[in-house]
């Protein structure tokens, strides 16, 4: 498997691409690598990683059985990156992108602009479907700021 293309479309092998992140070897630089390997790590039915590289307040609030669920019964067909943000702002980056699944309809696309914060040096995704704080309350980034004048100041 370490020497296949990597899910992420990348064009490079797996194991030089989303794996070091994975495994833990490497941090993502960027948003858009830890989009990358988010991508990947469902089509490998890496909970774990999803969770671990979502907002830490978020995650006790994620499903991880319907994470396992969906992981395990959709089809990966590739992902496209449309546009990567990488400087929304000093700590937010976003990426817009499709992640394509086949289904007994043909292939399908899930199209999302998602939120990255950079915390303590690390990039993690905002999850726009969990609940997320009110405008007044202190952000779920840990900033010290209020939700709408951090994270919550981006339309997502």
């Amino acid at each position: 498997m370490n020497e296949a293309l990597c899910p992420c479309q990348s064009t490079m092998p797996y194991a030089q691409c989303c794996r070091p992140f994975h495994t833990g070897e490497q941090l993502p630089q960027t948003a858009e690598q830890l989009m990358r390997s988010r991508y990947t790590a469902y089509t490998r039915q890496d909970i774990d990683y999803i969770v671990n590289t979502t907002v830490p307040s978020q995650q006790p609030l994620l499903d991880r059985k319907a994470m396992q669920q969906w992981a395990a019964t959709t089809r990966w067909a590739g992902l496209t990156i449309v546009a990567h943000q990488p400087q929304l702002g000093k700590l937010h980056s976003s990426v817009e992108f499709h992640a394509f699944f086949d289904t007994e309809n043909g292939r399908q696309s899930h199209h999302e602009r998602s939120l990255f914060v950079r915390m303590d040096g690390r990039w993690y995704f905002v999850d726009p479907t969990v609940p997320l704080p009110t405008q007044k309350a202190p952000c779920l980034c840990g900033s010290g700021k209020k939700f709408k004048y951090c994270c919550g100041a981006f339309d997502f």
